[in-house]
């Protein structure tokens, strides 16, 4: 399965990967539980449990070495999946840090701008999976909680976007600050796409574009 090994620094992008993978070979039924073992003298436990190992081995072949050892008695499919989301699932505060210290750290240092844009959107998404945004659960609540903290989240990208750019484009920043974050930040992907490096940044961003 063409699925980057789990390790103890990358469940988010694991967790998102996986599921397509074993989607595409329709077994996500024994990962969410949906295709529950059958009873001990139905006919249909025998190829349930071929597939629950076949399954199990996928799992396993896309673990590190360490990881795949600790799951290794798990009996089926859902319980490796538990497993894991038990210890690297729940929010965690020391790889929150990690990331956001990353994301911090990271600068463009001469690569493209889409190269750049790259790299902080994988960590912009490893970070919404280990520190997702709270919700309101209250039936008919109107406080809108989840838009509001979108947004801190959205001027929060936008900013560590535009302090990891090169010095040459230190005159247009501010450009990109007065916009609504997400217009901005919308402006910053299409832009990313099509700049290179080597290219001339423009004296001034049409900002009227959406």
């Amino acid at each position: 399965m063409l699925v980057e090994l789990l390790r103890d620094e990358n469940y988010g992008k694991w967790v998102n990967d996986m599921p397509d993978a074993l989607f595409a070979k329709n077994k996500m039924s024994f990962v969410d539980g949906t295709l529950i073992m059958p009873t001990l003298d139905s006919p249909y436990l025998q190829p349930w449990m071929r597939c629950n190992a076949m399954v199990k081995g996928w799992l396993k072949s896309a673990m590190d070495k360490d990881i795949r050892g600790s799951v290794r008695f798990d009996v089926t499919v859902r319980d490796i999946w538990h497993d894991l989301e038990e210890r690297f699932g729940k929010e965690s505060a020391p790889r929150a840090f990690e990331i956001r210290r990353a994301v911090t750290l990271l600068r463009q240092d001469k690569d493209t701008v889409s190269t750049y844009y790259t790299k902080l959107k994988s960590l912009w998404d490893e970070m919404n999976c280990t520190a997702p945004l709270p919700m309101c659960n209250y039936q008919g609540c109107k406080c809108n909680l989840t838009k509001k903290y979108a947004e801190l989240r959205e001027k929060e990208q936008l900013y560590d976007f535009l302090m990891g750019l090169d010095e040459e484009f230190n005159t247009v920043k501010s450009q990109f600050l007065v916009r609504d974050p997400y217009q901005a930040l919308v402006l910053l992907i299409t832009w990313s796409l099509k700049m290179n490096n080597s290219d001339l940044f423009p004296p001034r961003l049409n900002m009227e574009q959406r």
